[in-house]
């Protein structure tokens, strides 16, 4: 696999892992600080969301490679847990840091720019540590084996139903060929009553 594959698969897979975090995290930011809850609180609930979301983005495309559930959340945790847990160290440790945005509110234009701030950090982060974790075949790598393998299926289906419409046109020609031997045996008859 050439450097820009790598790469671009790191950002891909860090790209998917972010979007369930975001969900997660600003859920779970939202929830707390609406409920007067300590940072600490917040953050837990936070972490947990974003897990949460982080899990079930993989977990679904997997199921649809035909994979029992069971095997699915393997995946998903086999896939996704480190790369989780670099991002919410990250983008909870940049909220902490940032002063004033944990108490902001949710009214307040620092808390929403801190934590696009924090988000983005999150990404330029886990970035390597994904790519070094596909280079070595873990991570997000294992879930490319079940997409791969739902390809060839989906694939196989379509060749197989390409061949039930060649086989149905030639029953097709088959039938038109014999209406017409039919019609021809018709006229011939109809000549020889003539005569």
């Amino acid at each position: 696999m050439t450097n820009a594959n790598l790469t671009r698969l790191a950002v891909t897979a860090t790209l998917h892992c972010l979007t369930g975090c975001a969900i997660g995290e600003v859920l779970g930011m939202v929830i707390g600080t609406a409920l007067g809850w300590s940072d600490l609180s917040t953050i837990a609930l936070a972490v947990g969301l974003a897990f949460l979301f982080g899990y079930s983005l993989t977990i679904r495309p997997v199921l649809r490679s035909g994979v029992p559930l069971r095997t699915a959340i393997k995946v998903a945790l086999v896939a996704d847990t480190v790369s989780i847990a670099v991002m919410e160290v990250v983008d909870n440790g940049v909220m902490l840091a940032i002063p004033g945005a944990m108490e902001a509110g949710l009214g307040s234009v620092v808390f929403w720019a801190s934590l696009a701030v924090a988000l983005a950090v999150a990404f330029v982060v886990t970035v390597p540590v994904n790519r070094a974790l596909i280079a070595r075949g873990r991570g997000h790598a294992v879930t490319h084996r079940y997409h791969a393998a739902h390809g060839a299926a989906h694939a196989g289906h379509e060749v197989g139903h390409a061949g039930h419409e060649v086989g149905h046109a030639g029953h097709g020609s088959g039938h038109a060929g014999h209406e017409a031997d039919r019609a021809g045996h018709e006229g011939g008859r109809a000549g020889h009553t003539h005569h």
